[in-house]
């Protein structure tokens, strides 16, 4: 089965313009990414989706392939799809540009129950809440599942929510369920084309989360329970942050 890593990338961000090509340690983010994705076993190919010219120019620079994009698509998934629609390949991973410390174990845990399962169009991952501040913060995307690992839903509200909350439920949060929603998606390449002209869902649009559109339309999504972590950059805070991390490691 033929699976090909895609990442989007912008150099347009509110927070962090050009934030693809942020140094660290020598080398542009969107390397980092790109390398690391290339590392997973279950990748034949990675291509960088972007419609920047100087985004691109960075990525032919240290050899890797690029596919230059409309600038109009107003999702990264709708420029995956633009890429996906013109390639050789079975199933399409979703890794954001900005995750230099993605660890590529992740991408494969994703990507297994796809390879395993013809009938699943879609997968991503989960990974314990650290805290109750995580749990309540509405910028931390939670998920619940069934008991075959299927999303139920998604939301920046803290799901589930006990009935008789009683005190501090740090030490429970895994007991409960409580799981934070790990960005990373896989795709059958026919259902991402399809999935990018299904029509904006209500619950998509209220909680600005484009899975549920999946779930809305009535699509399956896959989670996967990973105790790996990464460290996304929102922010040139996030980056400092990255920058030790990886200085630490002695850059690797």
């Amino acid at each position: 089965m033929r699976v090909t890593a895609l990442i989007p990338a912008r150099y347009a961000s509110s927070r962090f313009p050009g934030k693809p090509l942020a140094d660290i340690l020598g080398k542009p983010m969107i390397q980092w990414v790109y390398e690391r994705t290339l590392q997973a076993g279950s990748i034949a190919r990675v291509i960088v989706a972007t419609d920047d010219e100087r985004i691109a120019r960075a990525v032919r620079e240290f050899g890797g392939e690029v596919a230059m994009t409309s600038p109009d698509h107003p999702t990264g998934t709708d420029r995956l799809a633009e890429v996906a629609a013109s390639i050789e390949t079975d199933l399409i991973v979703n890794v954001q540009g900005d995750e230099p410390l993605i660890d590529p174990r992740m991408i494969d845990q994703a990507v297994a129950p796809l390879r395993k399962n013809r009938g699943i169009p879609m997968g991503t991952l989960k990974c314990p809440l650290a805290s109750m501040e995580e749990y309540r913060s509405a910028n931390v995307v939670k998920v619940v599942t069934d008991r075959q690992g299927f999303a139920l839903y998604f939301s920046r509200a803290p799901i589930p929510h006990p009935r008789e909350f009683a005190g501090d439920l740090s030490g429970r949060l895994e007991e409960l369920g409580a799981f934070k929603h790990v960005g990373l998606y896989v795709y059958r390449k026919d259902f991402l084309l399809t999935f990018t002209k299904l029509p904006p869902t209500p619950l998509e649009n209220l909680e600005k989360l484009e899975q549920l559109r999946a779930l809305e339309h009535g699509f399956r999504i896959r989670v996967v329970e990973t105790r790996l972590t990464s460290q996304g950059v929102d922010t040139p805070d996030d980056l400092d942050r990255v920058v030790e991390t990886l200085a630490r490691a002695g850059g690797r």
